[in-house]
């Protein structure tokens, strides 16, 4: 059955940190490409960062320099680091898997998905 699962959410103070993680089950991340997007209330699903062996690293521009994204085979699982935290990165973070291997910053391009963690700035 293939599955992802989010972690890592909560609550946590403008300028503080928090890391992602996503971890993949039922398959292999080698050939898939991994996003993570975003919902905040009453705003339209955002893309926010993508990993690919065939793209390599994209970023929305709201999130450059702050977000990284990395991957561990080992493990099956993709991580994002949030740095430097605004109260308008507060949304729900879901990751997604494209077997396309592309990604992008598309939800559309991204077949199944993982439920969703909570991610609040605030102080």
């Amino acid at each position: 059955q293939l599955r992802l699962v989010e972690a890592g959410g909560g609550l946590v103070q403008p300028g503080g940190s928090l890391r992602l993680s996503c971890e993949a089950s039922g398959f292999s991340l080698d050939y898939y490409a991994i996003g993570w997007f975003r919902q905040a209330p009453g705003k339209e699903r955002e893309g926010v960062s993508c990993i690919s062996s065939k793209a390599g690293e994209t970023y929305a521009d709201s999130v450059k320099g702050r977000f990284t994204i990395s991957r561990d085979y080992a493990s099956n699982t993709v991580y994002l680091q949030m740095d430097s935290l605004k109260p308008e990165d507060t949304a729900v973070y879901y990751c997604a898997a494209d077997g396309t291997g592309w990604g992008g910053l598309v939800d559309q391009d991204f077949g199944f998905w993982g439920q969703g963690t909570q991610v609040t700035v605030s102080s």
